[in-house]
């Protein structure tokens, strides 16, 4: 039996549900993606920092450790779609620092990535307040039997 008097809201909530639906939608969808964006850069760097550490304090010597360190740093930013410049890497040996084959010594490596937020126009720089950075550290021992220079 068909109304005599439709009121005026008739059909809104339809209407009602699906703006607040997408009001509601975008932003989260938004966040899921910054999060996404920050785990990926934050496992880029731990690798990085893995990587780097290992390669040196385990090559035969210093500067083969260096070489090593850079080809490892570049495959691992490759493997989260990375450029190379998104990444500051630091390397620091003890107790002597410009041989970080001493035996018994230490390799302290230092990754910085600059994850940039998602859906931004890529005229904006890594520098940019549409970048945020993302450090990681490995340290990893140099063996006893490390031959020293």
């Amino acid at each position: 039996m068909p109304r005599s008097n439709p009121s005026p809201d008739d059909g809104s909530a339809a209407i009602e549900v699906l703006v607040l639906g997408v009001l509601l939608l975008v932003p989260l969808v938004y966040l899921v993606l910054t999060v996404a964006a920050l785990q990926s850069a934050s496992f880029a760097a731990e690798g990085v920092a893995r990587s780097v550490a290992r390669s040196v304090a385990l090559a035969e010597t210093d500067a083969q450790g260096r070489r090593a360190a850079d080809a490892a740093a570049r495959v691992a930013l490759a493997d989260w779609r990375l450029p190379v410049g998104a990444a500051s890497v630091q390397v620091r040996c003890a107790p002597r620092p410009g041989d970080c084959r001493t035996a018994r010594g230490t390799v302290d490596v230092r990754v910085r990535v600059a994850a940039t937020l998602p859906l931004l126009p890529p005229a904006i720089g890594l520098r940019s307040p549409g970048a945020v950075p993302v450090e990681a550290r490995a340290v990893q021992r140099v063996s006893m039997f490390a031959a020293a220079p």
